[in-house]
């Protein structure tokens, strides 16, 4: 293969950083001096977009296809698979020979990225020598790529809070909803790093929130995010242990920040603490 295939359509950036994030971990913990990756794009193509201590351009971009070669392999199988020499493997079809000499890669494993029973991506990691692959840096490559499984579950299910927040609220039933979704949108908040999806999120966020004309008791009222979080589970009827560990939280920390909400609400109770979030428009 004299030159690669290339993709059009640009990877979510969010995905990216976590595939990017996962790569540098991936070379940390195994000390591995090579580590690439990138997306399925309609199911039946990697595109490698993500490159870590490479020293050429050859793998930039490069498509790789369900069932050809070692990555296409681990898709088409949806499990790790690892050569000791690529180019003497006879495991895999070798389509993608060109690129991966002029990288100097021997020695090379694949991971899946599985969402769902779906592959997603696929994190791959190398050595410029033909020597076994341990099941050390195998169990490591693993636990890559679960992280980034569990980035984009998170990401999923934001994107779907988002797009069912966006649906007009034209009943009782339909703002049941809304304040589920805004409850869930909030504790998914933290698990992202900063970023437009997280930005999008917190609007999506403040715009459920203020649904209503802030008025009555609290209205003037400024809750610290944590506070909104912790506020927000009450409302779903969490106890403090289960707002705890929805959260992430310790629950005696919990009972810290709603007392500070209560206070700052001019609440005495729980219940009353909701009531005057929601007439100030701070929950939905």
């Amino acid at each position: 293969m004299a030159a690669h295939t290339p993709v059009t359509g640009r990877a979510d950036p969010g995905d990216a950083g976590d595939i990017r994030a996962a790569l540098l971990r991936l070379r940390r913990a195994t000390g591995l001096p090579v580590a690439f990756g990138g997306p399925l794009r309609g199911g039946r193509r990697v595109r490698i977009g993500e490159l870590s201590g490479t020293g050429t351009a050859a793998l930039d971009g490069l498509a790789v296809s369900a069932g050809n070669g070692l990555g296409g392999k681990a898709v088409a199988l949806g499990r790790p698979c690892a050569v000791t020499d690529y180019r003497l493997a006879r495991s895999i079809s070798h389509e993608y020979d060109v690129a991966v000499a002029t990288e100097g890669l021997r020695a090379v494993l694949a991971v899946p990225v599985v969402v769902r029973r779906r592959v997603r991506a696929v994190l791959y990691g190398a050595l410029r020598s033909a020597e076994p692959l341990g099941d050390r840096t195998l169990h490591a490559a693993v636990e890559a790529a679960r992280d980034v499984e569990q980035s984009l579950v998170v990401r999923d299910e934001v994107r779907a809070l988002l797009a069912a927040a966006r649906e007009p609220v034209d009943s009782a039933a339909a703002w049941e909803e809304v304040r589920a979704a805004h409850g869930k949108l909030r504790a998914l908040a933290p698990r992202l790093e900063e970023g437009p999806l997280r930005a999008e999120l917190l609007a999506a966020c403040a715009r459920l929130a203020g649904a209503g004309t802030p008025h009555g008791p609290g209205a003037g009222a400024a809750l610290a995010p944590r506070e909104l979080d912790v506020l927000g589970r009450v409302a779903e009827g969490a106890t403090n242990a289960l707002a705890a560990r929805q959260l992430g939280l310790r629950p005696e920390t919990v009972k810290a920040y709603l007392r500070s909400a209560m206070r700052k609400l001019g609440a005495h109770t729980r219940g009353e603490a909701v009531a005057r979030a929601r007439r100030a428009g701070l929950l939905p």
